[in-house]
């Protein structure tokens, strides 16, 4: 099991974000880890502007919903790796949405932007143990086996 450092970003309102550096596609960034969010889900502007070929975007007919919006269009990118200090996974898929809702949000009080958002299908399926008072985020190195 890897020991993952985290931040935690304090809200207005009480409310708090936890902010994981990560690193895909040889570039650096930050990403929020959200327990609420079923999938892992990626900005799509700042896919391509980190030189993704659009075309490997494979848009879906599936509408998200969350994310500060009632419904938008969203696409499937197999990720060549994430990773989160000395922890990765590769070749896994996540969903690409418009996210300039979130970072104009997070511009707003003068947060850095997010690539994305960390969701309960990479939690689940490495068996995350979030600490709060540590501020760390245990992930297991191999992907788990899950009863279907």
């Amino acid at each position: 099991m890897k020991i993952i450092p985290f931040e935690i970003l304090t809200l207005q309102q009480e409310g708090y974000h936890i902010i994981l550096h990560i690193e895909l596609l040889d570039k650096k960034f930050k990403m929020v880890l959200d327990t609420g969010a079923s999938k892992t889900v990626l900005d799509r502007n700042t896919l391509l502007e980190a030189g993704i070929d659009e075309q490997k975007l494979k848009e879906t007919s599936i509408l998200s919903s969350g994310l500060g919006t009632n419904e938008m269009q969203s696409a499937i990118f197999t990720l060549p790796y994430l990773k989160i200090a000395d922890w990765e996974c590769k070749k896994f898929e996540v969903a690409v949405l418009d996210l300039s809702t979130i970072n104009y949000a997070y511009s707003q009080i003068d947060a850095d932007p997010v690539v994305g958002v960390l969701g309960g299908d990479i939690l689940h399926s490495y068996g995350a143990i979030i600490n709060y008072k540590k501020k760390t985020l245990h992930l297991n190195e191999k992907r788990r086996k899950l009863a279907e």
